[in-house]
């Protein structure tokens, strides 16, 4: 039995994954940390901060907020207990700790936690190395519900990352053409938001060449499929060896 701390209990992914949890006999969620602990009612006690909990977990799944990271790596490095980390909108510093933090325990971070999401990268990989030298220019559109802090997603930064990585790092990315009056330059990745309602999550990577256009698209309609991989990727990486783990680790 994998014994979970929910970091974010509350949060509409805390939630989810609560729900999930409770149908399985393999995995059990034993404490949850959320700042509005009393807003929900669960089944396992719930903590304000991550270091007023006393239960041990064999894993931590988090799906907070980024300002809640240093906390959590510092209690996980204290106790050695695995990370799951979900949580989007790192900064290059935060990434940094992430980093050293796996050095000594296991964290899997992943900017999505969906299979197909990780699928999608995978094939992005191999389009970009196929196009990229017939000449198509490359462009990143993501849409999420209007309750969203960060933008561009971070599962649209992880796309583009994977575009670049497949072509030597040459690549820069543009976020906004609004300033500029210039021709597009044949070096780049244009990643664009939308924001609005209740969208789950679209990702569209655009392959645009002479006279023909591929896209290659992901859409999650329900956030479930966020939880069952966060549930998957708890699963593997209790009892792992530290180090950074991504979900491609997890579905081999």
């Amino acid at each position: 039995m994998v014994k979970v701390i929910m970091h974010g209990c509350n949060g509409k992914m805390g939630r989810i994954i609560t729900r999930l949890v409770e149908g399985m006999e393999d995995i059990e969620i034993v404490a949850g940390i959320d700042a509005l602990d009393s807003v929900v009612v669960n089944k396992y006690p719930v903590y304000r901060n991550i270091n007023l909990c006393g239960v041990k977990a064999d894993v931590i799944i988090d799906f907070a907020v980024a300002g809640a990271l240093d906390m959590l790596l510092d209690y996980a490095l204290t106790n050695k207990t695995p990370i799951v980390l979900c949580t989007t909108g790192l900064n290059e510093e935060q990434i940094k700790r992430v980093e050293d933090a796996s050095k000594k325990i296991p964290i899997l971070r992943s900017a999505n936690m969906s299979l197909g999401i990780n699928l999608l990268m995978k094939l992005v990989r191999d389009a970009a190395r196929t196009l990229e030298p017939a000449g198509f220019d490359i462009e990143i559109v993501e849409k999420h519900h209007n309750q969203k802090l960060d933008a561009p997603s971070g599962t649209a930064l992880a796309l583009a990352d994977s575009i670049n990585d497949e072509l030597g790092n040459k690549y820069n990315y543009v976020y906004d053409r609004s300033q500029r009056r210039q021709a597009r330059d044949s070096k780049e990745i244009g990643i664009s938001a939308v924001r609005g309602g209740t969208i789950v999550g679209d990702h569209d990577v655009i392959f645009a060449g002479e006279d023909e256009v591929i896209t290659i698209s992901h859409s999650a309609y329900s956030r479930a499929v966020f939880g069952k991989g966060a549930i998957a990727a708890a699963k593997f990486l209790a009892g792992k060896e530290p180090g950074l783990y991504t979900m491609s680790d997890v579905i081999g």
